[in-house]
């Protein structure tokens, strides 16, 4: 696999604020946090150390028209339990990582990678136990390694599992999250709740604490292997997992109002749907628990939650949930996966397709 020019770089505004970039010896690791799974001489420190940067654990939360501290361009996570409707915004995230929540009874965590651009919602049920979960200041891939509260165990964001610890190679059940632009989510869902910068700590949430990473698309500010040079590294896109077989879909390629593309990954039937414009890319598996494979078509109303329609007459939100037609409240098995930078998906899933 080739090798891309990225550009490692720590800028000095950013070792200045947060961290000194440091690897960890596989003894330190070792000694400190007991056998790994991934390989620990590509786990480093971050600086901060253990909860430096800290977790959000009593979250505040403001309505649509309250909300004044984000622009129409500024991207959100938005979650649905239920009839529980939250919106997590990355201005905020990008200081916090870590959300624990409860919504709608169900414990929650959002956890969120500026480094790689991932969000996930997490399960904080583990093994029948609640627990909570903290930023543990390592970094395996540039990606965020949270560590749970209950049993001290170290997981990866983008395997969504375990890797070191007394729940190593436990997979975390995680729940489907819509990424969009914050101008398309008070479209979409005006009356959700917005989690609010009253999270307890004195930070400025319209400054981007890691300087022109964002902006600089050459730039990556820890190692990361293997690099894979068939996308830019920082382009926008959808990972979806299937059995550990993994496939990227650029969001580029979703440039009309709304592109849907079905097919089959892994012997999984599913459908893709998403707009550049709308900054928003979702993918859910066709086929029902009754054997049914639905056929669908997208419909471009920009600004509505209801994204498609099946040849059945089953008309579905952007959460998977069938809205109206004969199968109305049926919800379509989400996959795993999340919007990130294409880099970090290359370096996890080394043999990943690219749509």
């Amino acid at each position: 696999m080739k090798q891309s020019n990225v550009i490692v770089l720590i800028t000095s505004l950013t070792v200045s604020l947060l961290f000194s970039c440091s690897g960890q010896s596989d003894n330190e690791l070792s000694n400190s946090f007991g056998p790994w799974t991934i390989s620990i001489n590509e786990v480093f420190d971050g600086g901060p150390g253990k909860d430096g940067i800290p977790s959000i654990d009593n979250p505040q939360f403001s309505s649509v028209a309250e909300v004044d501290f984000l622009a129409p361009s500024d991207l959100v996570l938005g979650l649905k339990v239920g009839d529980e409707i939250r919106a997590y915004p990355h201005p905020i995230l990008d200081w916090h990582e870590i959300v624990n929540d409860e919504v709608n009874g169900k414990a929650l965590a959002i956890t969120y990678c500026p480094l790689t651009g991932t969000g996930s919602c997490w399960n904080r049920e583990v093994l029948g136990a609640i627990t909570s979960f903290g930023v543990s200041g390592l970094l395996y891939n540039s990606n965020l390694i949270p560590y749970d509260r209950k049993s001290d165990s170290n997981w990866s964001q983008l395997l969504m599992k375990s890797v070191n610890g007394t729940h190593t190679d436990e997979e975390i059940e995680t729940y489907p999250m819509i990424e969009t632009t914050w101008e398309t989510w008070q479209e979409m869902y005006p009356m959700s709740r917005v989690l609010n910068t009253q999270t307890g700590f004195n930070r400025n949430y319209s400054f981007f604490p890691y300087g022109g990473y964002k902006t600089n698309h050459d730039q990556l500010l820890f190692p990361v292997a293997p690099l894979d040079d068939r996308l830019p590294a920082k382009q926008r896109g959808l990972g979806i997992i299937i059995n550990e077989q993994s496939k990227f879909y650029p969001l580029s390629k979703f440039d009309s109002p709304l592109t849907l593309t079905q097919e089959e990954f892994n012997l999984t039937d599913i459908v893709v749907v998403g707009s550049n414009q709308q900054n928003i890319l979702v993918a859910y598996e066709r086929r029902l628990p009754d054997g049914t494979l639905l056929t669908f078509f997208p419909l471009a109303n920009i600004g509505d939650p209801v994204i498609m329609e099946d040849t059945e007459g089953n008309r579905w939100n952007i959460f998977g949930e069938a809205v109206s037609g004969p199968r109305k409240n049926t919800v379509l098995v989400p996959i795993r996966g999340c919007i990130g930078y294409w880099f970090s998906f290359g370096a996890f899933y080394p043999e990943i397709e690219i749509y």
